[in-house]
């Protein structure tokens, strides 16, 4: 065999071996119910996020990144932090980063919300393999239909991480701000598809 279909026999296995990683990479991540109608959703109320992450403080951050972002689409109006904290109150829900179907109705009509959006921050932080770090971050949101309690929408992104880049040449990869604000702009690019 001569060096030229080596190098073709191997450039051809690495193009497979990308294709085949990106591929696996767009699995379907992406619930959206067939049956309803997004654009009846005018309000929503984020809740507070569960954070299962190291970082004590990932939940609060990830959701206001979250709320400005979705705030920016234009196309919902989204209820301040403040007031679905008093909302919450009034209704007596204990536990809002996973409320039940009966707590999300109760919500949604003293609030006077369309849908109560939830989530759960996984990671978030630096990450490392050896000598090489960079900042990951992976998140899961539901929306929540207030009138009925079912879920209508469900995405999950997770942005960042050490590649082969900075496995080759090191390096830190991108600033967890960035790497959050992609995460979330990628949650939100899968509401509107």
């Amino acid at each position: 065999m001569s060096l030229r279909s080596i190098l073709y026999t191997l450039n051809r296995a690495v193009l497979s071996m990308v294709l085949i990683f990106a591929y696996a990479c767009a699995t379907a991540d992406v619930y959206k119910d067939p049956t309803m109608d997004f654009g009846s959703i005018v309000n929503v109320a984020v809740m507070p996020l569960t954070n299962l992450s190291r970082d004590p403080h990932a939940a609060d951050r990830v959701r206001d990144v979250f709320i400005t972002a979705l705030l920016a689409t234009s196309g919902v109006y989204v209820l301040p932090p403040g007031e679905v904290a008093r909302g919450l109150a009034i209704a007596g829900i204990q536990n809002p980063s996973s409320p039940s179907k009966e707590e999300v109705i109760k919500f949604g009509a003293q609030a006077k919300v369309d849908a109560v959006i939830t989530g759960v921050v996984r990671e978030y932080g630096e990450m490392r393999s050896g000598t090489t770090a960079a900042n990951v971050i992976s998140l899961s949101m539901q929306m929540t239909e207030v009138q009925s309690g079912k879920v209508i929408w469900s995405v999950s992104s997770t942005q960042g991480g050490i590649g082969f880049l900075e496995r080759l040449f090191g390096g830190g990869g991108a600033p967890l701000n960035d790497v959050t604000e992609k995460a979330v702009k990628d949650v939100i690019n899968k509401f509107y598809q």
